[in-house]
This record gives structure tokens, C-alpha cells and sequence, in this order.
């Protein structure tokens, strides 16, 4: 591995570290094919070349990738922000990537007295995360004594070894399962690509374009595309429901006083936007996905 991480970047090519496995691998993937960059990669991979940009992506454990960032073995990685927190990298966030998201949480048993963050004081707290929970339990005037622990840290109450913990946490099943509640959250993290300003400046030419590519998916991937048809006089009802990004575009029909209406919104809004289209007078509406919105 080492004879390979040294030929990175001979030859002027961006180096972006992507996990190798987990849940962002996948996503991590994925966006970047849907930026354009293309690649083959397999189980086996470590580092894959781009055919059609001056690209190479790195396949490494998600953990490593801030202090690779760092330390210049690459230019460019793909991590959680909460790891970024913990390794106390010093590293630029460039982008966050809407993927991956989670919340540094602290909970204790059901039985517990504490119901918020400073019922935690002077209590043992385990965590995969040690960096993070002193400095942000610091940050609320709470003081622990920290119990590190790999793995199951749920687990560490009813072992004995712990009287709460601190832990990601997405939807909080796993905590519920273990008879856990939540007193607090400490970070909310997701996804994010970081940099090193060498990097940033010395490659410019291709950090630019691939985080204008980048965020274009992004910025795509949280609207829909919208369309449908009414009369020119609905057109200033379904304007006053319609949270487009800027005016709407409307373009007239062959029929004589009908419209059809086009515009983005936010994907979370979908749900409350077409009932409002609808009873406005909106007709023949249509949702699609937006591939890239570039700014």
C-alpha cells in the first residue's frame, strides 16, 4: 500500500480519498459518478484512475481520511464531519454532501436520573469518540470521566462499565432497543469533502471544476423539477404557493390564455407544494429529478 500511496500525484493528478467500506462508501461512490468523473472500481481496489479527468480516487477507511488529508497523502477526501471534530485534523471543509447523516448524541438508561446534558457530570461515559465528547461536553460545563470503548457502546451500561454514553446515533433505534433514552445531542454531522490549502492552491485548476461539479449534484439532488399547465389567470395563485428559486418560467400554450409553468423547489417541500398547485388550479402536474443545479 505504501509503494502505492507514494506514486499519488506524480503527475499532477488530484488525489481524492473516498471510503473503501461502510455506509458512505456507497453514497461517496455514487455522487461522484453523478458529477461525471469515470471510473471502475471493485472490492479490491485501492487506487482507481479517472478516464476522463485528471482524477484518482483512493480507497481507504473512512476514519484515516481526515489525518491523509493532513498530512498530504492526498488532496482531497470524503469523510464524516464528526470524524474531522474527533481527529483534530487541519483540514478546510469545502462542501458539505447531504449524505451520511448523523447526530453525536449522549443517552443514558431509562432509569437514570439525568434528563439533559449537565445531569452528566461526574458520571462514566463511554464513547468511541473521546476527542469529541470531552471538548464538546466541556463546551456545556459538563465534566466525565471518559470509558473508551470500540464497538458496541450501547452495550456499556448494562455491562456495568458505564452510566451513559456518547454515541452516533440516526434514527435512535439501537438506542431504544437497549433501553436508552437520549438527554441531549452534542454535534450533528453528515458527509463533507475537505482539503488541505497546499492542495488548494496548487491544483486549483482541478480542485475548481470538481467541487462546481460536486455541489452542482448536491444542490440537485434537495430540489424537483416541476411542471404543469393552468390559465393566465391562476398564474398569480399558484406564484403565491409556488417556492420556486426565482421567478417561475412560464411559456405559453396553443390554446389561447394557457400556460405551462415550470420551476424548482426543494425536495422536502414536494409533499406540501402539490396539494397547494392543485387547488390553486394547477393541471397536469409533473415531478422530475434534477440531475445538477449549478449556480
Amino acid at each position: 500500500m505504501s509503494a502505492a500511496l507514494a506514486r499519488l500525484g506524480e503527475d499532477g493528478r488530484l488525489t481524492l480519498a473516498v471510503p473503501s467500506k461502510g455506509r458512505m462508501s456507497d453514497p461517496a461512490l455514487r455522487l461522484c459518478a453523478d458529477a461525471g468523473l469515470s471510473f471502475e472500481a471493485t472490492e479490491r481496489s485501492l487506487v482507481v484512475p479517472c478516464a476522463n479527468a485528471p482524477v484518482d480516487l483512493l480507497l481507504v477507511r473512512t476514519d484515516d481520511i481526515p489525518e491523509y488529508v493532513q498530512d498530504g497523502v492526498v488532496d482531497l477526501g470524503i469523510t464524516g464531519g464528526n470524524l474531522v471534530v474527533e481527529t483534530e485534523a487541519e483540514v478546510v471543509e469545502l462542501l458539505e454532501l447531504g449524505f451520511g447523516r448523523c447526530t453525536l448524541a449522549a443517552a443514558v438508561p431509562d432509569g437514570s436520573a439525568a434528563h439533559a446534558l449537565t445531569g452528566l457530570g461526574g458520571l462514566r461515559v463511554a464513547t468511541s469518540y473521546p476527542v469529541s465528547t470531552r471538548k464538546l461536553l466541556a463546551g456545556h460545563g459538563v465534566e466525565v470521566e471518559l470509558v473508551t470503548i470500540s464497538g458496541s457502546v450501547e452495550a456499556a451500561p448494562r455491562l456495568g462499565l458505564a452510566d451513559a454514553i456518547v454515541d452516533l446515533v440516526s434514527t435512535g433505534s439501537t438506542l431504544r432497543a437497549n433501553g436508552l433514552r437520549r438527554v441531549g445531542d452534542l454535534l450533528s454531522s453528515q458527509a463533507v469533502l475537505i482539503g488541505r490549502d497546499e492542495a488548494l492552491e496548487e491544483k486549483a485548476e482541478i480542485v475548481r471544476p470538481l467541487e462546481l461539479m460536486l455541489a452542482g449534484v448536491v444542490a440537485g439532488r434537495r430540489r424537483r423539477y416541476v411542471m404543469m399547465n393552468a390559465t393566465v389567470a391562476e398564474l398569480p395563485a399558484i406564484r403565491s404557493v409556488l417556492p420556486s428559486l426565482g421567478a417561475p418560467t412560464v411559456l405559453p400554450l396553443a390554446d389561447e390564455g394557457q400556460i405551462a409553468i415550470h420551476a424548482a423547489v426543494e425536495a422536502d417541500q414536494v409533499w406540501q407544494v402539490l396539494p397547494a398547485l392543485k387547488a390553486a388550479g394547477a393541471t397536469s402536474i409533473l415531478v422530475l429529478p434534477v440531475e445538477r443545479l449549478v449556480g
